[in-house]
C-alpha cells in the first residue's frame, strides 16, 4: 500500500467535518468573527434555515484585498504568532480553521472594506478553489454570505434535520453569542421573517430579557463574588422557579461561551435542598480569569474549557452560588431597579388552581307550579323532601313518580358497586379472591397510553376546550419545538397555536389531563422537556411506543383532582378492559389483589 500526501481539498473537507457540523456551526463562527472584527452592529439573515443561504454582515475593521483571500487559507490568522500567543487567548477565534472549512463545503462571497479604503473588494470562493477577485462598492465591514452548504458532500446534507430542527440550532448558538456582548447590536431573521431584533442592552439583564423573555428575568437573583484567582458573577433561577427543562444554563469565561458538566454539578450541589430531585435552575454564569490559565483549545468547536486547578474553580463556583441563595433567603423579590419589570412575584404555586372558574349561572322556570299533577294522579305528587323535585336546578322538568325511586337506586348500585378512595391515592374494591388495591395515578397513566396509541397510530383524539386560552412565554428556540411537532401534538389532543416569536397559546388539552390554568403551564414546560429529548429509533412502532409512554406519564402525574365513588368506579371498569391493566406501559404494577388468606394471616 503505497502512502500519499492528500490534496488540500480533500484535507480541508476532513477538517471542516469537526468544525461544520451542520449550519448552525457557520452562523456561530462568522458571528464570533465579527466580534473579533470590532463590530458593534452583527446582522444575520438565512434561508431554508441555513441550507439555502447563510448571510453574516457586521460593522467591523474589514479586510484588504491580499487578507480576504488569505483568511480562506488553513491556519491563516491575526490572533496568536507564537507558542506564548496560546496561553494569553482573549478572542473568539485563533486557529485559522473556521473560513477554510467553510469554503470547503460550500459557496462563499465575501464582500468586505476597510473605513480608510476607497473601495472594498469582492472574492468567491467554492470547495477551496478562489473562483473570482474584483472590487466593489461596499460600506466599511465584512459580509459574508454562504450558498449551498454540504452542496459538494451529498452525505453530510442528507444528514441534516428538518428546518425547524436546524433553525432552532442557530437560534441557539445565536443566543450563546448575543449574551456575551450585551453592548453589541444583533439581528436575526429566517426566510424573511424577523426572529430578533437586539439593541445594545443597558445591563446584562436587559439582554437576557430581549433574548429569552420576562418569564426567565423574572426568576433570576444577581450574585457576584471576586477571589484572588478570579471573579465570577451573573444571575442565578431562584430554587422555587427550578423547571424538569434544561435551556437556560450557561457558563461563560473570559466573554466565550463553554459546556462543564463537572460545573454544573458544583451548581446543582449548592441548590441541594433547595430544589426537587429531577428540576434544573436558570443560570447565567460569567468567569473572568487570568487566560493563562485556562485551555480553549481542547475541541474544535471550542465549546470546552480545561481550567489549571479544576477542584478549586468547582469550590469557587459551588461557595458563591450558594452564598448567593442564602443572601437572597431563595426568597421571590421585586426588582425596582427594572422599570421593565410590572408583575407581581408569585404568591405560592398552586394559587390559581383553588381560584373558581366563574360565578355559577342559576336559570328558572317561572310557569313552574310545584303542586301541579304531572301524571293527573294526584297520589303521585312528590311531597315536601319526599320527592326529588325538578331536575336540573331548576331547569322546567318535573318531578319523577314516587313509584320508580326504588328502581333508580337499584339501578344506581348494581352499575357502581361500593368502592373505597384512600387518600385519593388508590382504589379498594372487593374481587372473587379478596380485596382488590389499585393505583389511580398508574390507572389513568395506563388509560392515557393506550388512547395516545390508538391516536398517534389513527390520527384519532379526543380534545377538551381550556376555559380561557392560557399564554405561556416559553422563548423563541422552545417554540420551535411546538413548530415542529405540531401535526403530532394535534393527534393526542393539543391545542397549541404560537403567538409572536416566543409564545404559545393554549387552547385545548387531550382528555384526562388537566385544564387548570397552573397545571396546563406546568405541562407545557413538561411538554418542552418531552420534545427537546427527541425519541430514538428507527421503527415507527418502537417510536410512537415511546412518545405515548412519555405523555401518559405527563398527564397522569398532571392529574390530582378526587375521584367520588362513581368516577373510582368508572375508572376501574376502564382500566379492567384495557389489554393489560396489570401494568403500565413501564412495566410498573398497576393492581394488586390480596387473597383472603392474607387477611387471615393479620387478624
Amino acid at each position: 500500500m503505497e502512502l500519499r500526501i492528500l490534496p488540500q481539498n480533500v484535507a480541508n473537507m476532513i477538517a471542516a467535518g469537526e468544525v461544520v457540523q451542520r449550519p448552525a456551526s457557520v452562523v456561530k463562527e462568522l458571528m464570533e468573527n465579527a466580534l473579533d472584527a470590532g463590530a458593534d452592529k452583527v446582522m444575520v439573515a438565512v434561508t431554508d434555515a441555513g441550507r439555502t443561504l447563510i448571510r453574516v454582515i457586521d460593522n467591523g475593521c474589514g479586510m484588504s484585498p491580499d487578507d480576504a483571500v488569505l483568511c480562506f487559507e488553513r491556519h491563516a490568522t491575526s490572533k496568536i504568532a507564537t507558542p506564548e500567543d496560546l496561553s494569553a487567548i482573549l478572542t473568539f477565534g485563533f486557529r485559522g480553521e473556521a473560513l477554510a472549512s467553510i469554503a470547503a463545503v460550500s459557496e462563499v462571497t465575501l464582500r468586505t472594506k476597510q473605513a480608510e479604503a476607497e473601495v472594498g473588494c469582492e472574492v468567491v470562493f467554492a470547495a477551496s478553489e478562489q473562483v473570482s477577485l474584483k472590487e466593489v462598492a461596499a460600506p466599511a465591514g465584512s459580509s459574508f454570505s454562504v450558498r449551498n452548504l454540504f452542496y459538494n458532500v451529498p452525505a453530510r446534507r442528507k444528514f441534516l434535520k428538518s428546518d425547524t430542527v436546524e433553525l432552532r440550532h442557530i437560534v441557539e448558538e445565536f443566543t450563546r453569542v448575543a449574551l456575551t456582548r450585551p453592548d453589541v447590536s444583533f439581528s436575526l431573521s429566517s426566510n424573511g421573517r424577523d426572529l430578533f431584533s437586539l439593541g445594545p442592552a443597558k445591563t446584562l439583564k436587559f439582554r437576557i430579557l430581549d433574548v429569552l423573555g420576562q418569564g426567565v428575568v423574572g426568576e433570576l437573583t444577581e450574585f457576584g463574588a471576586e477571589t484572588s484567582l478570579s471573579r465570577i458573577h451573573g444571575y442565578i433561577g431562584r430554587p422555587e422557579s427550578a423547571r424538569k427543562t434544561l435551556g437556560n444554563q450557561f457558563f461563560f469565561v473570559n466573554g466565550r461561551y463553554f459546556r462543564s458538566a463537572y460545573l454544573h454539578k458544583a451548581v446543582m450541589k449548592a441548590y441541594e435542598g433547595l430544589i426537587p430531585d429531577g428540576v434544573t435552575p436558570s443560570y447565567f454564569i460569567y468567569i473572568e480569569t487570568d487566560p493563562s490559565t485556562i485551555d480553549v483549545n481542547i475541541h474544535p468547536t471550542k465549546t470546552e474549557i480545561k481550567f489549571e486547578d479544576d477542584s478549586v474553580m468547582f469550590q469557587t463556583v459551588f461557595a458563591t452560588v450558594k452564598e448567593a441563595l442564602g443572601r437572597s433567603s431563595a426568597a421571590g423579590s421585586i426588582d425596582f431597579d427594572n422599570p421593565e419589570q410590572t408583575r407581581m412575584p408569585h404568591i405560592g404555586t398552586s394559587f390559581e388552581e383553588y381560584r373558581p372558574a366563574g360565578a355559577p349561572e342559576v336559570s328558572f322556570d317561572p310557569a313552574y307550579d310545584p303542586f301541579a299533577d304531572p301524571a293527573g294522579d294526584p297520589s303521585a305528587r312528590p311531597s315536601g323532601l319526599d320527592g326529588f323535585g325538578p331536575s336540573g336546578y331548576g331547569s322546567g322538568t318535573h318531578a319523577a313518580p314516587r313509584q320508580n325511586y326504588g328502581k333508580l337506586f337499584e339501578e344506581t348500585l348494581a352499575a357502581a358497586p361500593e368502592v373505597l378512595v384512600v387518600q385519593d391515592k388508590y382504589i379498594i374494591a372487593k374481587s372473587a379472591s379478596g380485596v382488590m388495591a389499585v393505583s389511580i395515578r398508574r390507572a389513568r397513566e395506563r388509560l392515557l397510553y393506550d388512547r395516545f396509541i390508538k391516536a398517534l397510530s389513527s390520527g384519532a383524539h379526543v380534545s377538551q376546550s381550556v376555559l380561557f386560552p392560557v399564554r405561556v412565554e416559553v422563548g423563541v428556540e422552545n417554540r420551535m419545538l411546538f413548530d415542529e411537532n405540531a401535526e403530532m401534538l394535534s393527534s393526542l389532543g393539543f391545542d397549541i397555536t404560537p403567538f409572536g416569536n416566543d409564545t404559545v397559546v393554549v387552547a385545548g388539552v387531550p382528555e384526562g389531563y388537566s385544564a387548570e390554568k397552573g397545571r396546563v403551564e406546568r405541562m407545557v414546560s413538561d411538554l418542552i422537556l418531552i420534545l427537546a429529548s427527541g425519541v430514538k429509533g428507527a421503527l415507527k412502532e418502537t417510536m410512537t411506543a415511546s412518545m405515548a409512554e412519555k405523555f401518559a406519564f405527563l398527564g397522569a402525574a398532571g392529574s390530582s383532582q378526587p375521584l367520588s365513588a362513581l368516577q373510582a368506579r368508572q375508572l376501574l371498569d376502564a382500566l379492567l378492559s384495557s389489554d393489560n391493566p396489570e401494568f403500565t406501559s413501564g412495566g410498573k404494577r398497576i393492581l394488586s389483589v390480596i387473597p383472603v388468606q392474607e387477611l387471615d394471616k393479620r387478624f
